[in-house]
C-alpha cells in the first residue's frame, strides 16, 4: 500500500481527521436515512461562506430543483452536478463549492438536485442532468459548461455524450475525480484500493446502490468509458486525485477523447485524495487544485 503518511500534506492529513470526526463508529451499518444526515452534518461542518455579491434562487429547471448562483450580467451557465455516489448529497452539500465557481469566474452556475439511489435506481439521476443540461442552455444560452465531482462528474460525462449533435451545444466539460466506468481490477483500483476517503470497496457498494444490483454492461448512460465512440465531444478537462482508486479514469478517459481527435487534458494532482474539495481552504495543495478548476472553467467558457 502506498506510503500515505509521506504522501499527503498536513492539511490533507487533518481534512481527513475532520471529516472522520462527523462519522459515527456504526456510520457503514446506518440506513440511507442515517446516512444521508451524517453526511449532511459533515459537508455543514466544512461549508464556507458565500462570497460576497453571489446572488442565489432555487427553482426549478428542466423539472429538476435547482439553485442559480449570479455573480455579474453574463449569459450562458456553468451546470453543475454534486458528488456523493449517487446516494448522498443535494444543493446544501455543494453550495460554497457552486458560489465560488460563480464568483471566480463570474459565470452563472446552475446546481442540479438529481435525484438519488436507492429510491431512484439508475438511470434517473442521469435523465435528470440531462434534462437540467438541456433547460440550462434553453434558458441561458451559450456558452454552457457542463461540470461535477466524484458521481455528478460521471453524469456530466454521460450527458455529453448523449448531447453530442443537439442543439444543446456544450463548450466544455470539467471533471473533478471522476469514476467513469473503468476496470476495477487493475490499476489505480488496485493500488489505491484502500486509499483515505474513498476505497475500492466503497465504489463498488456505490454501484451496487445506484443499479440495485450489478451495473449494466457497455452503456454510455452509466459510464461515459463503456462507450464506443468517443469522437465529437467538447474540450475536456480532468483533474484527478493521486490518492484515489479511480485516478486511473481520467487519464483512459482523456486518452480515448484524443485518440478520437479530439481536445482533453488531464492533470493527476499529487498528494489530493477523493474529495479533496472540501480541503480547499486547509490545504495550500487543494487551494491550488480549486484554483486551476475556477481557472479551466472559465476558460472552458471564453472559448
Amino acid at each position: 500500500m502506498p506510503d500515505y503518511d509521506a504522501l499527503l500534506d498536513e492539511g490533507i492529513k487533518a481534512f481527513i481527521r475532520e471529516t472522520a470526526r462527523h462519522y459515527p463508529p456504526d456510520a457503514a451499518s446506518l440506513d440511507i436515512a442515517g446516512q444521508r444526515a451524517v453526511y449532511d452534518r459533515m459537508a455543514a461542518a466544512f461549508r464556507a461562506p458565500r462570497p460576497s455579491g453571489v446572488r442565489v434562487e432555487d427553482w426549478p429547471i428542466g423539472g429538476v430543483p435547482a439553485r442559480i448562483y449570479e455573480s455579474g450580467p453574463g449569459g450562458g451557465a456553468v451546470l453543475y452536478l454534486h458528488g456523493g455516489g449517487f446516494v448522498v448529497g443535494g444543493l446544501e452539500s455543494h453550495d460554497d463549492v457552486c458560489a465560488e465557481i460563480c464568483a471566480g469566474t463570474g459565470l452563472r452556475v446552475v446546481s442540479a438536485d438529481y435525484r438519488l439511489a436507492p429510491e431512484h435506481p439508475h438511470p434517473a439521476a442521469y435523465l435528470d442532468a440531462l434534462a437540467a443540461v438541456r433547460a440550462a442552455f434553453a434558458a441561458f444560452g451559450a456558452p454552457l459548461i457542463l461540470a461535477g465531482d466524484s458521481a455528478g462528474a460521471a453524469l456530466a460525462a454521460s450527458v455529453a455524450h448523449a448531447l453530442r449533435g443537439s442543439d444543446a451545444r456544450v463548450a466544455g466539460q470539467v471533471l473533478i475525480y471522476p469514476g467513469l466506468g473503468g476496470d476495477a481490477d487493475r490499476g489505480s483500483y488496485i493500488e489505491h484500493a484502500e486509499a483515505p476517503m474513498l476505497t475500492r470497496a466503497d465504489v463498488l457498494f456505490y454501484g451496487r446502490i445506484r443499479f440495485a444490483g450489478e451495473a449494466p454492461e457497455r452503456d454510455p448512460t452509466a459510464a461515459a468509458l463503456h462507450d464506443e465512440d468517443f469522437s465529437g465531444l467538447p474540450p475536456t478537462l480532468i483533474f484527478s486525485a493521486e490518492c484515489d482508486p479511480l485516478a486511473d479514469d481520467g487519464r483512459e478517459y482523456r486518452d480515448r477523447i484524443r485518440a478520437a481527435g479530439g481536445a482533453a487534458d488531464w492533470r493527476l494532482d499529487r498528494g489530493l485524495v477523493h474529495g479533496w474539495l472540501r480541503a480547499r481552504h486547509m490545504s495550500p495543495r487543494a487551494g491550488a487544485a480549486f484554483a486551476r478548476i475556477v481557472e479551466g472553467v472559465g476558460r472552458l467558457a471564453a472559448g
